[in-house]
């Protein structure tokens, strides 16, 4: 068994006056600096790096649904966080595009959720993105599950990198398609 040796304290270091001095010289070094608060949930703090936030649907500039119900991301995600019902667009819907098939109810379950990233690197339509909220909160589990018009209203739109859909139509336009 080995011992070790306590050092032997001074009459000064006995009387704890060496800390007490040290934290009021930190309180006193504090105290004139300007007070910092951040007012959340208004002002949120920034993120940093390669942060992934939680899932959404997002629509095209022209404010039609991209999701063309694949299920993909139902498939590929691992906690099973996602349900998807397709659904048809009908025909003389103007948001049809070049798609006969739309989610008919689309949830996400942020308990279940883990954040990965998968959903949004399969999708072959661009429909799901993870965007930078990380606050979200309920009080019951239902509250907690997204349903498909609380993930479009998170989402938004997103420009279209690849204007697919616009192409699509402009040779359907042409009577001929690429």
């Amino acid at each position: 068994m080995m011992q070790v040796k306590r050092p032997k304290l001074t009459i000064w270091e006995r009387t704890y006056l060496p800390q007490i001095l040290h934290g009021l010289w930190l309180t006193f070094r504090h105290i004139f600096r300007p007070a910092f608060t951040r007012q959340y949930p208004e002002e949120k703090p920034p993120l940093y790096g390669a942060y992934r936030g939680a899932p959404t649907l997002v629509k095209d500039p022209e404010g039609r649904i991209k999701c063309v119900s694949c299920q993909l991301c139902e498939f590929v995600c691992p906690p099973k966080a996602i349900r998807i019902t397709p659904g048809e667009i009908p025909a003389d819907q103007p948001d049809r595009a070049h798609v006969e098939k739309g989610p008919q109810a689309f949830d996400i379950d942020m308990l279940r959720c883990i954040y990965c990233g998968l959903c949004q690197e399969v999708c072959p339509e661009e429909a799901i993105f993870l965007q930078n909220q990380y606050s979200m909160s309920g009080y019951t589990r239902e509250e907690m599950v997204n349903d498909k018009d609380r993930l479009y209203e998170l989402g938004g739109t997103l420009p279209d990198q690849h204007f697919k859909w616009d192409v699509k139509k402009a040779a359907e336009g042409h009577g001929h398609a690429h």
